[in-house]
């Protein structure tokens, strides 16, 4: 299993904080549920959202035939 570091492309890179911001939204959405009755379908939603987000940011880093930069231990 490798760990793909954000970057690349200036495409890529906004995607990949679209992706943080997304990520953050869903750790606010879960917090929120352990309080409040909303559906769980949110929660699905902004994980596949994030998901989504990583794909397109490969996507178009390949495109450009941009390298991806691996993490190293």
């Amino acid at each position: 299993k490798e760990f793909i570091l954000p970057g690349g492309t200036r495409a890529a890179a906004s995607c990949h904080v679209a992706r943080s911001v997304a990520r953050r939204t869903e750790r606010d959405y879960l917090h929120l549920m352990q309080g409040e009755t909303i559906p769980a379908e949110g929660l699905h939603y902004l994980n596949r959202l994030s998901d989504l987000l990583f794909v397109l940011c490969r996507v178009l880093n390949r495109a450009a035939g941009q390298q991806e930069t691996l993490w190293q231990r």
